[in-house]
Order: C-alpha cells, then structure tokens, then sequence
C-alpha cells in the first residue's frame, strides 16, 4: 500500500463504482455527453479524424447510389464508419501515451505505431470490400 492513502481511502479508490458517481438513466445521459466531447475534440483537434469524417461523408451516399443489395450497402457503410471508431481509438492511444510522458521511448513507439497500424489495415479493409462489392 502506498504512503499516500490510508487503508480505508485506497479501499475506496480501488472500488470502481465509487469513481463512477451516478447510475441509471443519469449515467447514460452523461456518458452521452462525454462521448459528444470526445467527438467535439477529435474532430476539433485531430487532422486524420477530419480526414476519416470527409471520407464517410463521400462513401456513406455513394453506398446509397449504388446499385447493391441491401446487404451490400449495409456491409459498406458498416466499414466505412470502423475507419473513425479505429481513429478515435488511436486518438486516444496517442493521447493517453503523450500524457504519461512526451520523451522518446521505445514502447511509447510501439503503442503509437500499433495504432497507426490498425488504422491502415482498417483503410486497407475499406478499400477491399468495396471492391470486392463493386467489381
């Protein structure tokens, strides 16, 4: 046990519904509003998560406009909205990694290129059903 907390306050640290604070409908509502702040400051302060919106505001009606089954047009846009789910978690990677420390670590660079990783093979997927579908 650290010297910064009495057994009863790491106790109380350590139960997570204490950190929670709210339940019910209350809880849904401010995680809501914190998923709307998450998307405010992803789109806000991240260049590859604007680039991800433009790319399915341009897929997402052309899967409209085509002339698939519904299924198909299901299954593209459905990979077409994994690219900002994966960016958002590479946002956070990035910035969870930044904020322990902004010095050049090895497994700093691992995190981080991990999560560019799973970004490509998202794009790398995109690009594979829809051409699977189209052509």
């Amino acid at each position: 046990m650290s010297p910064e907390c009495s057994s009863e306050s790491c106790s109380t640290v350590a139960d997570g519904a204490a950190l929670k604070g709210r339940s019910g409908l209350m809880r849904l509502w401010l995680a809501g509003g914190y998923s709307l702040a998450g998307l405010r400051a992803a789109y806000r302060g991240e260049a590859a998560f604007r680039q991800v919106v433009l790319l399915c505001l341009l897929l997402m009606p052309l899967a409209f406009l085509l002339e698939v089954s519904r299924v198909e047009r299901a299954v593209l846009i459905a990979v077409v909205l994994l690219a900002p789910i994966v960016e958002l978690l590479n946002s956070a990677i990035e910035a969870t990694v930044d904020r322990i420390s902004l010095e050049l670590h090895p497994l700093s660079k691992r995190a981080k290129d991990m999560g560019s990783a799973a970004q490509l093979l998202t794009m790398l997927l995109i690009a594979l059903i829809w051409a699977v579908i189209l052509l």
